[in-house]
């Protein structure tokens, strides 16, 4: 029941991604039993197919998050934090209230123990072909360098064990290349990242290296991420509207990439776009799945432990 365009989107995505799930994947999701199926039947699709949980509340795209999650219990989030909570589904995925999503995350499943702060990554399309990702990309505004030096670790997991990327070069965002340029937040957490062993860190990255080879994780405060993020969000719809074709380009359709996983809690989340169409739907369930199997909470939990018992 989650996103701009709910429920008809999502539950198009979901019959869209039926056929391409493996086997033993079974899809379940939550919102107006009658919605849905009359969605499926109209769409020709088998709703036996799949689970139905009937939920009775909506959480609004401009809800306050805080309020939403306890005051509305039968919502879709509010209901799919408790199943996942319960161990009753392995991953949780939503277009909707962003806000609610993060504090669903927090406070139902909770933070990893050890995990300081919770992050959110974006997907960075390079100009050779990779994949790189960002973070914080808007969760935690403010930040210390403790904050940054676990999400550097938590986005090399990421891109490691999901995207395949082995040993994953960190890039600090900066101003300058120089280890003594920046702001104090950066000064400060140069020289952690260069002592986490966890890593491998390159130094201190500029806005120009954003979409090159020079890093695979590229880690700053959410303030700066989430600028990073718009801008760039921006420019593809720039492109879009001057109607310029480009296949580098086009892997910036959010579309692609279907969500970002909440790192740091203790079960897969993701967090879609709310103007999620039935595509990004699809692919919000595939990254799910790829987060899920890649068994992504349990090697943060264990990175966690180890930097802890050092």
């Amino acid at each position: 029941m989650g996103g701009d365009y709910a429920p008809k989107q999502p539950v198009l995505g979901a019959i869209q991604a039926l056929p391409e799930l493996p086997a033993n994947t079974r899809l379940v999701l939550f919102g107006d039993e009658k919605i849905i199926r009359d969605l499926f039947t109209s769409e020709g699709a088998d709703v036996s197919l799949v689970d139905i949980v009937h939920t009775t509340e909506v959480i609004g795209m401009d809800e306050s998050a805080t309020r939403a999650i306890p005051g509305k219990p039968d919502s879709s989030i509010s209901r799919g934090f408790e199943y996942l909570k319960k161990g009753e589904i392995h991953g949780f995925a939503s277009a909707g209230n962003s806000g609610a999503m993060m504090v669903g995350s927090m406070f139902s499943v909770k933070t990893i123990p050890g995990i300081l702060r919770p992050a959110i990554c974006s997907i960075i399309p390079k100009e050779d072909g990779s994949t790189g990702v960002f973070l914080d990309a808007g969760a935690n505004a403010d930040c210390k360098p403790e904050h940054l030096q676990q999400f550097a670790i938590l986005g090399s997991l990421f891109l490691e064990h999901v995207h395949g990327v082995k040993n994953p070069k960190v890039g600090l965002m900066n101003i300058g290349e120089e280890e003594e340029k920046g702001n104090m937040l950066c000064k400060e957490t140069h020289p952690l990242l260069k002592q986490t062993k966890e890593i491998n860190f390159i130094g201190n990255i500029e806005g120009r290296d954003l979409f090159n080879d020079k890093a695979d994780v590229i880690v700053c405060d959410g303030f700066v991420g989430n600028v990073i993020l718009k801008l760039a969000e921006s420019f593809y719809s720039l492109i879009r509207r001057r109607k310029i074709k480009d296949e580098y380009f086009d892997r910036f359709n959010f579309e692609n990439y279907g969500g970002t996983p909440v790192l740091g809690v203790n079960a897969p989340v993701i967090i879609a776009h709310g103007i999620s169409n039935a595509t990004a739907i699809k692919n919000m369930i595939h990254i799910t799945l790829k987060v899920t199997t890649a068994g992504l909470t349990e090697k943060i939990t264990q990175a966690v432990h180890e930097s802890i018992t050092q």
